[in-house]
C-alpha cells in the first residue's frame, strides 16, 4: 500500500545543504514528494511502500550533511495524495517563527565528547550546550529568545564563552544556555537539612557514590527532580517503593548505553531511533528472558515492559558513565502530584523520599516530565508528551482558521493545547488534577503558555463533565466557552494526529467519559467529524457497584457486569467464581443491594472497566495498585501468534437507537470456563479476538471507510494491532494516534479542533 510520511525538522537545517540531501535520498528510494524551508525549519513529505518509507526516516538523521543539526523531529502517516514525483519547492512562508520556542533537546555527540575530553575545558561541566543542543522551553522566560530572558540571565558569560557566543563559526554562537564552569551555574550535594555536603564535581562524584551504596538520591536535571536509586538492588528499589506510596507501578531507567539497554530487553531499529533520538524519550520495550543479569523484577512488577531511557543531559551522561549501571530515575514527586522543580521546594515535598539532594542553581522556568513512546506496527508512538516534544504544534487540517483559543483537557492526565490560527500548541504533561498542586500547575501552564507564544485567548474548550477540575476553572475564566464530549474529544484527536478531515467510524475505548445522557460512556463507536458526531454504536450497559471504587477493583465491574446478566440471582450462578470470592458474605449482600437498588451504581459503557471484568475471570483477582493495571496483566497473558476464536459479541439493533454490543455471551463464556480451570492465556486471547472482531463488525454496519481508535484501551498494544489487523483485512483503513497519547493526554488537541470547527473559523 502506498501511504505518505510527513515530516516535520526543528533545528539547524538551512543553509546546509540539507533539502538537496533529501531530494538524493528520496530519489534513491524511488519516492515521490516534496522538501521545502519554512519560518518553523524544513518540512517533508514522501510517498512510495511502507518499508521504503520506513527506510527513509531512519536514514534520515542517520545520513543528514554534517553541518546540519536536527533538533526536533515529528513524523506523522498520513493517506496517500498522488504526487507525481520528487521536488525542492519555494520556501514557504505560513505561519510565525516558533524556532525560539523550542522543547528541550538531548545533548549533542560534540557537547558530549567535550564533557568526556580531559584536555576540553567543559570537561565533566553537566551544563554544556550549544546551538544543537540543550534546555530550550525549560528556561525560556519570555520572547524574544535572548540570554537575558532566560533562567541563564544571572550568569554573565566568561571571555572564552562570549568569544564563542559571538563567533559566527562557532556551534555556539548566539546559543543562549551557553556556560562553562568558569561563568555558569554549578552543582552542589545537599543532605535532607538542605547543609552542603560537596561542591561542583566532587557533589557529582558522592552523589555517585552514595548511589552506589544503595542511597535514594533526589537529582535535579532539566525539567524538574528525579528521585534515583540504584536499578539492580532490590532493597533500594523496596524502599523507593514505600517512600513513594508506589507500591507496584513499573519505574523508569535511565541506562548507560544502548548496549546496556539491549543487554535487558528486545530493541528494533525504529526503538534505537527513538532512544537516541533528539527527544530522547522513554521507550517502553519487552523484556528479554535471556538476560544474562536481569534486573529485579520489582522495577515493573508482572509486566513483560520496561521503560527505558538513556541520558538526555549532560549530567545523567556524567552520572551513567561513572557508574557504568542502570538507575530507577523516577519522577521527583509523591504519586498524583506535579514534578518539582525548585531544590528549596524538594528538601520539603520530597523529605522522606530522598535521602541526599543533587541540586544545581540554574533556575527551572517550567516543568517537563519525561516523555513516553513505544513502537507498534513499525510506528512510534507516543504516550506521554513532556519533554522533547513540548510545546512544538500539530496543525489542523482546515482551512481559514483565525482566531485563538485554549483547550483545558481532562481530568487525568492533563495536558492543554492553545490554537493559534491552524496551529495547536500541546502543553507539557501535567498530570490528574486531584490535587491543589496539580490544579496549580495546570493553571500556571494555562497563563504561562499564552504567554510565551505571544496570543491571548479569546474562548476555551472543556470536557462536558461539569465536576472536571478543567472544566470548572475554564467556566470561570470569563471567556466564552465550548464544552466537548469527551470520546468526541478522543477521536478529533486522532483525527488531527492524522491529518483527516470530512467524518470517520471513531472507536473510543477508555475507562470513563461523561455522556450527554448522564451515563458513563466509555465503549463508543461515533460516526465522527470536528464539528459533530453521532453514536452509532456502544458496549451493552451495566452498573458499576460502588461508582469510582469500582474502578480500581476489578471484581465489583465483573460483579456489576454478572448482576446485569442474572440480577438478583448473581451469587446463585455465579457466587462460587474464584474471581468473587475475595468478598465476605456482608459485602456480597451490599454489593448486590445496591446493584438492585441503583443506589452508588452508575449506569456504564465503558470498556475499561468490561476489560478489569474480564481480568478477574483470568485471574486478577484484587484491588489495582495503579490506574490500567488489571487490563495490563491481561494483555501480559497473551501469547504470540494468537491461537483462538475470539469470543462473540453479538450487535443488538433497536429501531432509532444506537446498536448495543452485548458483551454477554463472552463473560459467561470466560465464566463458564474460568470454572472449569482452563488456561487464561486462552481467555485472554478470546477476549482480545472478540473486541477485534467487534471493530469490523460495527464498522461495516456503519458503512464508513476510515476508522479512528482512540482512548487509553489502545495503549494495550495486542489489542491496537488485533484492531487494525482486523479492519484491514476487512477493507478498511484504520488509523491510531502517533504524535499525542491515545489516553486523555491527547483530547485537549480534539477539545482545540473541535471548538474550532463549532466556532465557524475554518
Amino acid at each position: 500500500m502506498i501511504q505518505r510520511l510527513h515530516i516535520r525538522i526543528h533545528g539547524l537545517v538551512q543553509g546546509v545543504g540539507f533539502r538537496p540531501f533529501v531530494h538524493h535520498l528520496a530519489g534513491s528510494l524511488r519516492l515521490k514528494g516534496y522538501v521545502l524551508n519554512d519560518p518553523q525549519g524544513v518540512e517533508i513529505e514522501v510517498e512510495g511502500p511502507a518499508e521504503a518509507l520506513a527506510q527513509f526516516r531512519l536514514r534520515l538523521p542517520k545520513e543528514k550533511p554534517a553541518l546540519a543539526s536536527i533538533q526536533g523531529l515529528e513524523s506523522a502517516y498520513l493517506d496517500a495524495k498522488g504526487y507525481a514525483g520528487f521536488e525542492i519547492r519555494p520556501s514557504g512562508q505560513v505561519g510565525e517563527r516558533s524556532a525560539q520556542v523550542l522543547p528541550d533537546i538531548a545533548t549533542c555527540p560534540d557537547c558530549l565528547a567535550e564533557i568526556l575530553d580531559p584536555k576540553d575545558r567543559h570537561y565533566r561541566y553537566p551544563f554544556t550546550n550549544c546551538t544543537h543542543c540543550g534546555p530550550r522551553y525549560s528556561i525560556i522566560l519570555a520572547l524574544p529568545y535572548d540570554r537575558a530572558a532566560t533562567t541563564l540571565a544571572g550568569f554573565p558569560l566568561c571571555p572564552d564563552c562570549r568569544h564563542e557566543y559571538e563567533d559566527p563559526g562557532n556551534r555556539r554562537f548566539h546559543a543562549q544556555p551557553t556556560a562553562c564552569p568558569a561563568c555558569g551555574p554549578q552543582l552542589a550535594l545537599w543532605d535532607g537539612a538542605g547543609q552542603v555536603l560537596a561542591a561542583k564535581d566532587d557533589a557529582l562524584r558522592l552523589a555517585g557514590q552514595m548511589l552506589c551504596e544503595g542511597r535514594i538520591v533526589a537529582v535535579k536535571g532539566v525539567g524538574g527532580f528525579h528521585l534515583m536509586a540504584d536499578a539492580r538492588n532490590k532493597e533500594a528499589i523496596a524502599r523507593l517503593r514505600e517512600v513513594k506510596r508506589r507500591e507496584e507501578k513499573p519505574f523508569a531507567l535511565l541506562f548507560p548505553s544502548l548496549g546496556s539497554i539491549r543487554g535487558q530487553c528486545r530493541v528494533d531499529e525504529e526503538e534505537a531511533r527513538l532512544l537516541v533520538s533528539p527527544e530522547a524519550p522513554i521507550v517502553l520495550l519487552e523484556r528479554r528472558p535471556d538476560a544474562a543479569a536481569p534486573l529485579p523484577e520489582g522495577l515493573a512488577p508482572q509486566n513483560p515492559l520496561l521503560g527505558c531511557m538513556l541520558p538526555s543531559n549532560p549530567l545523567h551522561h556524567l552520572l551513567a558513565a561513572d557508574l557504568g549501571f542502570p538507575l530507577v530515575a523516577t519522577s521527583g514527586n509523591l504519586s498524583d502530584e506535579p514534578i518539582c522543580i525548585d531544590e528549596r521546594e524538594a528538601l520539603e515535598r520530597l523529605a522522606g523520599l530522598a535521602e541526599l539532594f543533587l541540586v544545581h542553581d540554574r533556575p527551572i522556568a517550567r516543568h517537563g516530565d519525561d516523555s513516553i513512546s513505544r513502537v507498534l506496527l513499525g510506528r512510534g508512538q507516543v504516550l506521554r508528551r513532556a519533554r522533547g516534544y513540548a510545546p512544538l504544534a500539530i496543525p489542523l487540517p482546515l482551512p481559514g482558521l483565525k482566531g485563538v483559543a485554549l483547550a483545558r483537557g481532562g481530568h487525568l492526565k492533563n495536558s492543554l493545547a492553545l490554537r493559534r490560527g491552524p496551529l495547536v500548541f500541546i502543553s507539557q504533561h501535567i498530570g490528574d488534577l486531584d490535587t491543589p498542586q496539580a490544579l496549580a500547575a495546570h493553571q500556571r501552564v494555562a497563563l504561562d503558555l499564552p504567554r510565551l507564544l505571544g496570543a491571548t485567548p479569546q474562548a476555551e474548550a472543556h470536557d462536558l463533565h461539569p465536576d472536571y477540575a478543567s472544566t470548572r476553572v475554564a467556566r470561570e475564566s470569563g471567556l466564552p466557552c465550548c464544552a466537548v464530549q469527551h470520546h468526541h474529544a478522543h477521536i478529533a484527536a486522532c483525527m488531527a494526529d492524522n491529518g483527516l478531515d470530512g467524518e470517520v467510524l471513531g472507536l473510543a475505548w477508555d475507562g470513563t467519559g461523561f455522556g450527554p445522557d448522564g451515563t458513563v460512556w466509555g465503549g463508543e463507536f461515533l460516526a465522527c467529524g470536528y464539528a459533530g458526531y453521532r453514536r452509532v454504536a456502544h458496549l451493552r450497559q451495566f452498573r458499576l457497584p460502588g461508582g469510582d471504587a469500582a474502578a480500581r477493583d476489578p471484581r465489583r465491574s465483573l460483579l456489576g457486569c454478572l448482576h446485569a446478566l442474572r440480577g438478583g440471582e448473581v451469587l446463585q450462578r455465579y457466587g462460587g467464581l474464584k474471581a468473587l470470592a475475595g468478598f465476605s458474605a456482608p459485602e456480597r449482600v451490599l454489593l448486590v443491594q445496591m446493584l438492585d437498588k441503583g443506589l452508588n451504581a452508575p449506569l456504564t459503557s465503558s470498556m475499561g472497566r468490561l476489560f478489569d471484568a474480564a481480568a478477574a475471570l483470568a485471574g486478577f483477582e484484587r484491588v489495582m495498585r495503579h490506574e490500567g493495571q488489571a487490563a495490563m496483566a491481561l494483555e501480559a497473558l497473551l501469547r504470540q501468534p494468537a491461537r483462538a476464536k475470539g469470543y462473540a459479541f453479538p450487535l443488538i439493533e433497536a429501531a432509532g437507537l444506537p446498536l448495543v454490543a452485548d458483551w454477554g455471551p463472552c463473560l459467561e463464556a470466560m465464566a463458564a470456563e474460568a470454572a472449569q480451570g482452563l488456561d487464561p492465556s486462552l481467555r485472554a486471547e478470546r477476549f482480545h479476538s472478540g473486541l477485534a472482531g467487534l471493530a469490523v463488525a460495527v464498522a461495516q454496519k456503519a458503512g464508513l471507510s476510515r476508522v479512528c481508535l482512540s482512548g487509553g484501551c489502545f495503549q494495550n498494544r495486542r489489542l491496537l494491532q488485533a484492531v487494525v489487523e482486523a479492519l484491514e483485512r476487512a477493507g478498511f483503513r484504520a488509523y491510531w494516534h502517533q504524535r499525542v497519547p491515545c489516553n486523555d493526554g491527547g483530547i485537549s488537541l480534539g477539545q482545540a479542533a473541535v471548538q474550532a470547527a463549532l466556532a465557524g473559523e475554518a
